[in-house]
């Protein structure tokens, strides 16, 4: 009796261990790594374990039958395994997927700097100081200069991107190309672009290898989103030494719509009464804008927004001639320019979204130039007749788009649309006999493109991307294919490549042309090292850019054609960019440097040689600090170029030739500017005052963008700054928000 009483106890204990099952094994994720701190549970039941730091898991269960097995962890794809319990051990060996999330995921990088709300964890420059130094005065493109990639050209308007031409370089808000995105060009000064940087949330500045969503721009892309609904009601006034504005922002009660507007007027008449400036004006330069906008919310996904100007300006002066000692020449320029966006976006059903943006600008220009004795009187001198004429433009520009994109699983998706340009210039030259001479092109713009993102793991993208094009001016097709990969190295390390083919038609003012031209082309290579963490960003990039089909011209003495695109060249170099705002608390800087060797032959160009806005170094160093105890905010920066190549190139009759070539010193440039903010942090506050002081060139460094010679090449001129120095003072107050960071960021 004694011995049946023990043994059952321990029947019981034996039946129950037969009927528990033993599951163990090992979680490990595509790179056959242990997955620490998974979840391994029994669908539906309380029986499971949580993997230790070599992804390894063990418990028992008294389930039976079929049953799913089930596997998660924060950052992964959650697996599930049908199983059968029977009571015999079980070993398994899991494989778990990345989640690709926007957060983890490898970004999409080469050749681009990228700044919005989106994408903020990978941003090198947010969308805020992207406008921010304090040699860029105010101006967006001012403020890219200080990035790798860029030439500090100040002789003329536009972004210089590795060895492109102004003109290679477009700018598109809200998904539309934008014309005349500068004020109209003005003889050896550079002109400010037209939009104020408080209009854009985001920026993308492609310096090559750009979206196949883009075209018509053979160097470089800067792609701009506008601002949506603002946070609240607001009004605002300025006055500085240069100019007034004033401004009014209205939010709807329902915060699902808004309108504004703005007006502004500039007039340097006292700051060049006090800083002496090399030309003398007639007409000292005034500009009057006016701008207005409405944006609403159609659904919880989908917004409207509209954002249009009217801009006029005028200027006039003489310099003494080149070309004739003791006379000068006259230039006089009357510009009124007129833009129009129109954009919507909306999230369609199953993961759709559709994209459609309009644009229309109207750009009119009436130009007068020739020369003047001693006492400002016109005279035509015989030989110099040229020199005596006026143009009036009329250019009509209008873009649309459309876009539609899928999103798929995870971060995949498919994007294609198509693009419609037309434009209308028409030009009136009348030489110094009052004959008039008229021109006019006309083109339509066809455009087809497709692109995807595929995110094979949170390491691994790939951007695929074709564009195809019709130019009815050209009458031919262009095909251009797109390809970028990312792979994330570590942590906070990747690498990227980026291969691209860019095409765009030759300048129109190298129009009509006496032959058919073609497509100028540009082929892009670009491989770049990025590492960001911890409010510190450094990147690497090389590249390599083959020139096709460029345009040669034929001049004479005041006309200039292009007869062929036998044009050709290529550019490399390799460009590095670090910023830091952790090291040193409130202090916020960054330093870039490129290196380029470009050479092309291209308009008069009697071979390839470097074109002279291209400088072989260029560095910026910008720095930021906000000192709190007296609400100062301090900006410097520093820029440098070594000296760009100049050249006089002369046609003896049979071809063209040099006559005079050389180098010009380097470029160097110290600004600072200073913002006195009292009552930044102040509670209650409804008015908020900025003072601003800011000046440029502080150490008056001599500077050479490059020589103009006369007609026959018998003498020749430094082309220098209008002014070695310059200063600027306002106050801007803000009324019900406080909108210092747009005051201290613009630079004013």
């Amino acid at each position: 009796m004694k011995r049946i009483v023990f043994l059952i106890p321990v029947l019981l204990l034996s039946t129950y261990l037969l009927s528990q099952t033993t599951i163990s094994g090992t979680i490990t994720d595509h790179k056959k790594q242990p997955v620490a701190g998974a979840s391994v549970t029994i669908k539906d039941s309380y029986d499971g374990a949580t993997t230790d730091s070599l992804g390894r898991f063990s418990f028992t269960t008294f389930e039976k039958g079929t049953q799913t097995l089930v596997v998660t962890n924060i950052g992964f794809v959650s697996e599930e395994q049908t199983i059968s319990l029977a009571g015999e051990a079980m070993t398994l060996n899991i494989e778990m997927k990345q989640k690709i999330t926007e957060l983890s995921a490898v970004v999409l990088s080469a050749g681009s700097f990228e700044a919005s709300d989106r994408k903020r964890a990978t941003a090198v420059l947010d969308p805020i100081d992207i406008v921010t130094t304090a040699s860029a005065n105010g101006e967006i493109t001012g403020a890219l200069k200080t990035l790798p990639g860029t030439q500090q050209v100040g002789e003329q308007e536009g972004l210089f991107v590795r060895g492109g031409t102004a003109a290679e370089t477009k700018t598109f808000i809200d998904g539309t190309l934008v014309n005349n995105f500068f004020y109209s060009s003005v003889p050896n000064i550079a002109q400010f672009s037209r939009f104020s940087p408080f209009l854009f949330k985001g920026t993308v500045f492609s310096t090559g290898g750009y979206s196949a969503l883009y075209g018509q721009a053979l160097s470089s892309a800067l792609i701009l989103e506008s601002i949506d609904l603002p946070e609240r009601s607001s009004a605002n006034v300025g006055l500085s030494v240069l100019s007034a504005n004033a401004g009014l922002q209205h939010l709807a009660k329902n915060k699902k719509s808004s309108w504004g507007v703005n007006y502004s007027y500039t007039d340097l008449s006292l700051a060049f009464a006090v800083i002496k400036q090399r030309q003398d004006y007639s007409r000292v330069p005034r500009v009057h804008n006016f701008d207005a906008n409405f944006r609403f919310k159609t659904s919880p996904t989908g917004m409207v927004k509209y954002y249009g100007y009217v801009s006029n300006n005028k200027l006039g002066f003489t310099v003494s001639s080149i070309d004739s000692l003791g006379y000068l020449d006259k230039f006089a320029i009357a510009n009124t320019n007129i833009y129009h966006n129109l954009s919507w976006k909306e999230n369609l059903h199953h993961r759709w979204k559709i994209h459609i943006g309009l644009s229309y600008s109207n750009n009119k220009d009436d130009i007068n130039s020739g020369l003047q004795d001693q006492q400002k009187n016109d005279v035509v001198l015989t030989g110099l007749e040229f020199k005596n004429f006026g143009i009036k433009t009329k250019g009509n520009y209008f873009n649309a788009r459309l876009v539609l994109e899928k999103k798929f699983k995870g971060l995949t998706a498919l994007r294609f649309g198509t693009e419609y340009n037309y434009s209308k210039d028409h030009l009136v030259f009348t030489d110094y006999n009052g004959q008039p001479y008229t021109n006019n092109i006309s083109e339509n713009l066809n455009a087809l493109f497709a692109e995807s993102d595929i995110y094979v793991t949170n390491d691994l993208a790939i951007k695929t991307g074709l564009r195809a094009e019709y130019a009815s001016l050209l009458k031919k097709y262009n095909l251009a294919p797109r390809l970028s990969l990312a792979y994330k190295l570590g942590k906070h390390t990747q690498a990227s490549l980026a291969y691209g083919i860019f095409y765009q038609n030759p300048e129109k003012k190298y129009l009509p042309s006496p032959n058919m031209l073609d497509f100028m082309k540009a082929t892009h290579y670009i491989l770049q090292f990025q590492k960001v963490a911890n409010q510190q960003s450094f990147r690497v990039e090389m590249f390599y850019k083959k020139y096709q089909h460029l345009v040669k011209t034929d001049a004479t003495q005041n006309t200039q054609f292009a007869i062929n695109n036998n044009g050709f060249g290529d550019a490399k170099g390799i460009e590095f960019f670090w910023r830091d705002k952790k090291t040193i608390k409130n202090l916020d800087y960054w330093i870039s440097y490129s290196y380029l060797d470009t050479k092309r032959d291209f308009l008069n160009f009697p071979y390839a040689i470097t074109p002279n806005f291209a400088a072989k170094h260029t560095a910026s160093i910008v720095a930021k600090k906000f000192i709190e105890p007296i609400k100062l905010n301090l900006n410097i920066a520093y820029n440098f170029a070594s000296g760009r190549p100049y050249y006089d190139i002369q046609y003896d009759g049979s071809q063209y030739k040099f006559t005079d070539r050389g180098t010009v010193p380097s470029y160097n440039n110290v600004s600072f500017a200073l913002n006195y903010l009292p009552f930044i942090g102040k509670k209650n506050a409804t008015v908020f005052p900025v003072y601003v002081l800011q000046v440029s060139n502080i150490f008056n460094f001599k500077q050479t963008y490059g020589y103009q010679y006369s007609y026959n090449g018998a003498r020749k001129e430094a082309i220098v700054p209008t002014s070695r120095m310059f200063v600027f003072i306002g106050a801007f107050i803000s009324f019900g928000t406080d909108r210092s960071d747009e005051v201290i960021n613009n630079g004013l």
